[in-house]
């Protein structure tokens, strides 16, 4: 995963945020970051399998509900605080060769080259013009258009605010936790299936879904998740065409994104820290379906490939 040096990077997509904390009273996520999809304040998560343990009563939920993820106290999320466009990133990160040097300047490029696709994708099928989302990079807590959240969500996509939150120790835990290969192209895969949230989100997908948020092997839930993947999978085959790459992305690249999608499979999460696999409460996908989606999406190309809401998944 080499980026063209030349590249110039807009670090004004990416917001940073680690330096703030949520103000207080701000009140926690509405139905913690698990709020079924179509609810006011509902955020999708890459790691909602993760987060899944939260809701589904192994641990008490970090955003202030009980363990069935309900809110307690009734207090309304505070809004989110002003932020810093992107602070110290636009002196950091300028061209592709510093985001060849630092993380954070990799996600800045990954971000560019992610919205520059879906830009011009969107003038390609003469759909609506193509709205970006920031990425919100922090430190243990955020507040959000989605209420108060913190670090255990994992990275997630607030429809609300139309941003993407992020903090860069999730790819640490994906690692030693979930067992997945991690490196560069691993945090691409995860941005880029967050990215899939948006588009979702414009094209009108989560609104179509109403409140069918409900886990389950088949449920609404797990196919728009599948369909980020996929999504995710589309903008890899793409991403040499937006120019912040040098070459396409190798074999091994693509090795660390499967790698990745299968540690965060519904089952590979299950059973790592429940011992037994129970397909009524998964809401991603298991890990053959979540490398077979973003498989899909990465040989064909087309997001039109990535209907995950006909037929079988």
């Amino acid at each position: 995963m080499q980026f063209d040096d030349d590249a110039p990077l807009d670090p004004s997509q990416v917001e940073d945020a680690r330096a703030t904390r949520p103000r207080p009273g701000g009140g926690g996520m509405p139905g913690g970051c698990m709020a079924p999809i179509g609810r006011r304040g509902g955020c999708l998560t890459l790691a909602l399998a993760v987060a899944g343990l939260l809701l589904f009563g192994v641990v008490p939920s970090p955003f202030g509900g009980d363990e069935s993820g309900r809110q307690s106290g009734g207090q309304a999320p505070s809004a989110p605080p002003a932020l810093s466009p992107s602070g110290n990133l636009a002196e950091r990160c300028r061209t592709g060769a510093d985001a060849d040097q630092s993380e954070d300047c990799r996600i800045v490029g990954t971000v560019n080259s992610i919205q520059s696709y879906w830009r011009a994708e969107f003038g390609r099928q003469g759909r609506m013009v193509y709205r970006q989302a920031r990425t919100v990079l922090f430190s243990r807590t955020v507040n959000t258009g989605c209420g108060a959240a913190n670090s255990a969500a994992g990275p997630f996509y607030c429809p609300p605010d139309r941003k993407v939150y992020l903090d860069l120790t999730f790819f640490d835990a994906l690692q030693r936790d979930y067992g997945a290969e991690g490196g560069p192209f691993a945090q691409a895969y995860v941005v880029a299936h967050e990215y899939g949230h948006h588009v979702q989100n414009l094209l009108g997908t989560m609104e179509r879904l109403g409140g069918a948020g409900l886990p389950g092997s088949g449920s609404a839930s797990v196919r728009l998740e599948l369909q980020a993947d996929c999504y995710a999978g589309v903008w890899a085959r793409n991403a040499v065409r937006t120019g912040f790459y040098q070459e396409p992305f190798s074999k091994a690249d693509i090795h660390q994104a499967l790698s990745a999608a299968a540690a965060v499979g519904d089952d590979s999460i299950q059973r790592r820290s429940q011992g037994r696999v129970n397909p009524d409460a998964f809401t991603h996908g298991t890990s053959r379906q979540r490398a077979k989606w973003f498989s899909r999406g990465y040989e064909s190309g087309q997001p039109r490939r990535c209907d995950t809401f006909s037929g079988d998944i």
